[in-house]
């Protein structure tokens, strides 16, 4: 015979399950308070779960929200609505608080909904990766192309220019001089667009990305960051990462560069380096069905006066650039190279505080406790 499951067994695992979801869960009673939230929700609305019992949810988010209409219109039809781009900003949640809201009826108790918040940081991710992804293969292809048709035919210019050169009156070798570099100048881009069309399987091995970050920081006070002060906040426990050291330097190099020319002779310039194990980002690979987890943050911080705000969106896309003499590659071959590695980058950027984002996989090889396991499985409190 079968055993009965057990009420208090099932409430516990519920818990457990709402517990473990890496989205903040609420359920409102009739009377409009919040009768649970999971541990979410309490780093959501930055109050333990017993304090929000005690408001109603109008209290917690901005006056006229449209969740509050939202949950009327629940309770009216007694059918779940999502709602996108809810913007839930207000001095108690913080800033850019763009949320995708699903509102559902909970059917054995009338009257009250459950609430689940989708953080838009998340979702615009995801957004990014895929647009990043399908940006690179555009300039993959375009590379192709420019290194076939246009190599050739610039050779035979140049050549040319050479020729003319030779025979020439003085006055006139400037202008052969000058074909001959704009031709090397259009050489040398071409060949930096040939990176992207190298398809070639990487050689990963385990890395150590502060023996990457500290031998990129040497570069750069040896260099364009000599007068720069470059700062660590650095996780010394952080698993290893599994990818190519070489194209690792390649993309820090290239953000920390990126950043010291955006501080320009700024005299309080600063440059922070940052590494961090966060845990929650699962993302699709490409070629793969598998979803893999990145929880290696790496960060490179400027305090200089910010990307434009019509440029952020696209700023990973091929031509985009702040530079006056910028070819606008640097980016993308950072977005192709860190997504060649199963991994994201992303751009947060206001007045005195710019950041870029490099989420990644780390070693399979590695272990790391992640927050929230041992809490499942014994159902404690964090």
């Amino acid at each position: 015979m079968t055993k009965a499951p057990s009420p208090v067994g099932d409430n516990a695992l519920a818990l457990a399950v709402l517990n473990s979801v890496q989205n903040p869960v609420i359920l409102v009673d009739p009377s409009g308070h919040v009768m649970f939230a999971n541990w979410e929700a309490e780093s959501f609305f930055g109050v333990s779960a017993a304090q929000l019992a005690r408001h109603e949810i109008s209290a917690l988010i901005p006056f006229g929200s449209p969740l509050l209409a939202l949950i009327d219109q629940v309770r009216e039809r007694r059918a779940p609505v999502n709602e996108y781009r809810v913007d839930l900003s207000s001095p108690r949640l913080g800033q850019d608080k763009l949320v995708d809201l699903y509102v559902a009826p909970v059917v054995s108790e009338p009257g009250s909904v459950v609430v689940v918040f989708q953080e838009r940081s998340m979702a615009d991710k995801i957004d990014r990766q895929l647009t990043h992804r399908a940006a690179a293969r555009s300039v993959t292809g375009l590379a192709s192309m420019l290194a076939h048709e246009i190599k050739n035919p610039l050779s035979g210019i140049r050549g040319a220019a050479q020729l003319l050169e030779t025979s020439v009156p003085d006055e006139d070798r400037a202008l052969t001089r000058l074909i001959c570099d704009e031709t090397d100048r259009i050489v040398s881009l071409v060949d930096r667009m040939e990176v992207f069309s190298d398809e070639r399987p990487i050689d990963r091995l385990p890395i150590n990305i502060h023996s990457v970050l500290d031998h990129v920081k040497a570069i750069a006070k040896a260099g364009f960051g000599r007068d720069i002060r470059i700062t660590e906040n650095y996780d010394p426990s952080l698993p290893s990462v599994y990818a190519n050291r070489d194209q690792l330097v390649q993309v820090f190099l290239n953000l920390v560069k990126n950043a010291a020319e955006a501080i320009g002779g700024q005299p309080d310039g600063e440059i922070m380096l940052t590494t961090a194990y966060r845990p929650g980002i699962r993302l699709s690979v490409a070629g793969s069905r598998e979803k893999i987890s990145l929880p290696l943050e790496f960060c490179v911080i400027d305090n200089g006066p910010g990307v434009p705000a019509d440029l952020v969106p696209n700023l990973f896309d091929p031509f985009i650039t702040t530079k006056t003499n910028g070819s606008g590659l640097g980016l993308a071959l950072v977005a192709k190279i860190i997504g060649a590695h199963g991994g994201i980058v992303e751009c947060d950027s206001q007045n005195r505080r710019t950041i870029f984002r490099v989420l990644m996989p780390m070693h399979k090889e590695a272990s790391i406790e992640e927050p929230g396991v041992a809490h499942i499985i014994t159902g404690k409190a964090k």
